[in-house]
């Protein structure tokens, strides 16, 4: 295969690319895919190529009707549409040893499931500033990491590590056997965020804006933590609610090891 004079930007808008073979160059290319989604029961040479390139750099395909791919590309796509994102992505078993062996006390933050671009990219601006090491997502579910993402962050995301995983739950399980703590942050704990110890290594776990934390996630995390609500809305913005979790963790960081 020549791709000497190809060209993938003819197929490329804003953030995504559509057609197998601008989608195959991009990946060949090194570009990182954040979501990809190809057409139901999509058959061809071109897409046998494509799906032998995908499971190489294990990109994990969202299969959809056409009616979707529609509504991203009025544009002949041929069953494929791909997001890029200018940020790269890592993998949470090759952080967080990392991180001990630096001698540091890991601080990571789990996104369940955000949707709003926005509120993503708040809470990643949130995060970089309070020294949070990295931001573990799901690979399927999340917001997109866009320039809207990016913007919105203040460009925070060029600065902290994102771990994609295909199952959250698995990547507690991992955390916990390293010896992180995990505290899902819910409405309906008992244990307020100050009556814990985020000093230790630890992880927190925010969840989607409308159905809050997954089950099999919450059910894997050691603890669950609440902020005090004391007006008639029982509910704060993620965003908000994550900026108000992390800086108590700050705050405990700092009395515990003042001269940091």
């Amino acid at each position: 295969m020549n791709l000497k004079h190809t060209n993938i930007d003819i197929s490329m808008k804003d953030d995504f690319i559509f057609g197998l073979r601008p989608v195959i160059e991009a990946i060949e290319a090194g570009k990182t895919i954040d979501k990809i989604f190809v057409q139901n029961a999509l058959q061809g040479p071109i897409y046998a190529e494509l799906k032998t390139i995908l499971a190489k750099n294990k990109i994990r395909p969202n299969y959809v009707p056409i009616e979707k791919l529609n509504r991203f590309t009025r544009k002949n796509h041929q069953g494929v549409v791909a997001f890029i994102s200018d940020v790269p992505f890592h993998r949470v078993e090759d952080i967080v040893p990392q991180l001990f062996e630096e001698g540091k006390t890991p601080f990571l933050l789990i996104l369940d499931r955000l949707t709003d671009v926005r509120n993503f990219g708040a809470i990643c601006r949130t995060a970089e500033c309070v020294g949070v090491d990295a931001i573990i997502l799901p690979e399927k579910g999340a917001a997109p990491i866009n320039s809207d993402a990016i913007k919105t962050s203040a460009g925070a995301l060029y600065n902290i590590k994102i771990c994609k995983e295909p199952n959250l739950a698995h990547a507690v399980d991992f955390l916990q056997q390293s010896g992180i703590s995990v505290f899902a942050a819910t409405e309906k704990a008992q244990k307020l965020i100050y009556d814990v110890n985020f000093t230790e290594p630890c992880a927190i776990v925010m969840g989607n804006e409308e159905t809050g934390i997954s089950k099999e996630v919450m059910h894997h995390s050691d603890e669950k933590i609440k902020l005090p609500i004391e007006g008639k809305t029982q509910s704060l913005n993620v965003s908000v609610a994550c900026g108000a979790i992390l800086y108590e963790a700050v705050r405990q960081k700092m009395i515990a090891a003042p001269n940091l």
